[in-house]
C-alpha cells in the first residue's frame, strides 16, 4: 500500500470532513501541528500516554535476524583467518488488526485515512535498530581475538544485509570436523505506533504525530564452520649416527597422526655442510590415518665435522584428498654425530720401526762393547799372575 503523507492527508480530509471536524482540523492546525510531522519524537522529553493517543491498528511482525559466512566456512589448522559474517532482516509483516477507535468530532472516512497512515507507520515494525552483536566460540580450539570482537549496527530494514567482520585463531591440534560459532545480538524495534491527537497541546507538544513504542530482543544466532581434514605428518623414530669422514645409513620413521590419507608421498631431507648426501628424497608411498613409514638416507660427514647433534631439515610432500599437492611442516631430524677412531697411518708405522730397529742397534752395540770390556779386564787379569 502507498504510503500518505500526513499533509496530503490533512487536505483530504478537510474536503471530506463535515463542519465540526473540518473547524476541529484547522484549530488543530493553528494552535498545535500535532499530525503534521513524521518524525519519530525521539528528542521529546514528555512522551504522550494512552490519554493523548489512539491505537488505530496492531501489526503482527518483528525483526528475523539469519547469519552465516561470507566466503568458504571451511577453514585449516593452525590459520589466523579474518572471517566475515552477513546478517540479514528477514521480518515480514504477518499481518494487521483494525482496533474499534473512533475519536470523537471526526468522520468516518476521515478518521479511516488516519488508520489507514497509522497502519503504513505499523510496517517499520520489522526493522531492527542499534544492533549489537559479539562472536563466542563455543571450543577450546577456536579463539576470538578480543579487538574486533563487538561490532554494532545502526539500522536493518527487512530485506536488507549487514557485514561484520571478526578475526578468529584455529589451534593447530583442532579435530577436523563442524563446529559451531555463537552470535548474541541484541537490538531494538517498533512493536506499537499510536496517533497523536488534538490533545498533546495540553503538554505542551506542538510537533508529535505519534508515539512509538520499542522493544529490545536479544537472541543467540548460530555460525557453522568447518576444520579441514588434512594428514599431520610426525617423525616418530630415528635409529643411527653419523661419523666423520664416513658415510652412514639414517632411518627416518614418520607417522601420519591424523584422519586423512597421505597419498603418494615423499620424503625429503635438506643436507648442508659439513654433511652431505648424495640422494635426499625417498618415495614412501600411501601413509593411512595412524599408519607410519620408514625412509632410508645415506648421509656422509666430512672429516673435519664438529662432533655433536646436527638437525636435519625434512618434509613430506603428498597428495591430499582433494587431489592437490600439499607439504608437511618443517620436520627437523636430529642425528649425532661421532669422532673417528685415531688409526696408526703406514708411515707411521714404518718410522716406528725405524725407531725400534734404530733401539735394537744401540742396545746391541752397548751389549757388545760391554762383553768386549769385559773380556778384556779377563785378560789383564790372566797377565798379571
Amino acid at each position: 500500500m502507498t504510503r500518505v503523507p500526513i499533509k496530503k492527508l490533512r487536505q483530504k480530509i478537510m474536503k471530506r470532513a463535515p463542519l465540526v471536524a473540518l473547524i476541529l482540523l484547522i484549530v488543530s492546525m493553528t494552535a498545535f501541528p500535532a499530525l503534521g510531522n513524521d518524525d519519530d519524537d525521539e528528542t521529546n522529553f514528555i512522551i504522550p500516554d494512552y490519554g493523548y493517543t489512539v491505537d488505530y491498528y496492531r501489526s503482527y511482525g518483528e525483526p528475523v535476524m539469519q547469519a552465516s559466512v561470507t566466503g568458504n566456512p571451511e577453514l585449516s589448522r593452525g590459520e589466523t583467518a579474518d572471517l566475515q559474517i552477513k546478517i540479514v532482516n528477514k521480518g515480514v509483516i504477518e499481518g494487521f488488526q483494525r482496533l474499534n477507535v473512533n475519536q470523537a468530532g471526526i468522520s468516518d472516512s476521515a478518521e479511516e485515512m488516519l488508520a489507514v497512515a497509522e497502519m503504513e507507520e505499523e510496517k517499520e515494525s520489522t526493522t531492527a535498530k542499534n544492533i549489537n552483536a559479539f562472536l563466542v566460540s563455543g571450543t577450546e580450539y577456536i579463539e576470538v581475538e578480543a579487538a574486533s570482537n563487538m561490532q554494532d549496527v545502526e539500522e536493518l530494514e527487512t530485506g536488507h544485509t549487514a557485514n561484520l567482520r571478526y578475526t578468529i585463531r584455529i589451534d593447530s591440534d583442532t579435530p577436523a570436523g563442524n563446529y559451531e560459532l555463537f552470535l548474541p545480538v541484541s537490538y531494538d524495534y517498533q512493536a506499537n505506533v499510536r496517533t497523536a491527537t488534538g490533545e498533546v497541546i495540553n503538554l505542551g507538544l506542538t510537533d508529535t504525530d505519534y508515539t512509538r513504542e520499542y522493544k529490545t530482543k536479544e537472541e543467540t544466532l548460530r555460525i557453522p564452520i568447518s576444520i579441514k581434514s588434512k594428514p599431520k605428518l610426525e617423525v616418530t623414530e630415528i635409529s643411527g649416527n653419523l661419523k666423520q669422514g664416513e658415510n652412514r645409513v639414517i632411518e627416518i620413521t614418520y607417522t601420519n597422526t591424523r584422519e586423512s590419507i597421505a597419498q603418494d608421498a615423499m620424503a625429503r631431507i635438506i643436507i648442508m655442510s659439513p654433511l652431505s648426501a648424495e640422494k635426499s628424497t625417498v618415495r614412501l608411498g600411501d601413509i593411512g590415518p595412524g599408519e607410519n613409514r620408514t625412509a632410508r638416507f645415506e648421509i656422509a660427514a666430512s672429516k673435519d665435522a664438529t662432533v655433536k647433534s646436527y638437525g636435519i631439515d625434512s618434509e613430506i610432500k603428498y597428495v591430499d584428498e582433494d587431489g592437490e599437492t600439499s607439504f608437511s611442516d618443517n620436520l627437523k631430524v636430529h642425528v649425532p654425530l661421532e669422532a673417528t677412531e685415531k688409526k696408526i697411518s703406514p708411515a707411521g708405522i714404518a718410522t716406528i720401526l725405524i725407531i725400534l730397529i734404530a733401539l735394537y742397534q744401540i742396545v746391541n752395540i752397548h751389549r757388545k762393547r760391554k762383553k768386549n770390556n769385559e773380556n778384556d779386564e779377563n785378560a789383564s787379569g790372566d797377565e798379571n799372575e
